[in-house]
């Protein structure tokens, strides 16, 4: 999924993967600078391996992501129901929106090693508005100092 121009370049940015589950919350994501076979075979083994494979996966209508779970399915032997619907991928739309909101204004990154990290910040920082991340009774519930707690 495009998100606007790298100015800089004067070509079509980085490709941003997101994975949300059914509840809207978001499972990972990946920034990558091609949207191949390749790189969501990568980012699906890299959300599998961090939440167990799914037992339905709902994606656009891309090649490559077909492909991807198509190979890793005949690797693996795992069944996954593989969905292809632009109405049910719309949960996956509707999340990206936020981040999208943050990411127009700026206009570009300089580098795509300051686009991955601007964007990791901002997908922690939706992650913890939607509640995602749990702490304990005793530290602070704001999201602000959720975030400060992250680094320390």
């Amino acid at each position: 999924m495009a998100d606007g121009r790298d100015i800089n370049q004067g070509r079509w940015p980085r490709y941003l993967y997101r994975a949300v589950d059914r509840d809207g919350d978001t499972i990972d994501f990946l920034l990558r600078a091609k949207r191949d076979h390749a790189a969501a075979r990568c980012f699906f083994e890299q959300a599998i391996g961090l939440h167990g494979v799914p037992e339905k996966i709902t994606i656009d209508k891309s090649g490559a992501n077909t492909a991807a779970i198509q190979s890793i399915q005949a690797d693996s032997g795992a069944d996954i129901e593989m969905r292809q619907s632009k109405y049910l991928n719309n949960i996956v739309e509707q999340d990206h929106r936020a981040v999208k909101r943050i990411v127009r204004p700026m206009l570009g990154f300089k580098s795509f090693r300051s686009a991955r990290a601007l964007i990791a910040g901002i997908e922690t920082m939706h992650m913890i508005r939607k509640g995602q991340r749990h702490c304990r009774k005793s530290q602070a519930a704001s999201a602000a100092a959720q975030f400060y707690s992250l680094a320390f």
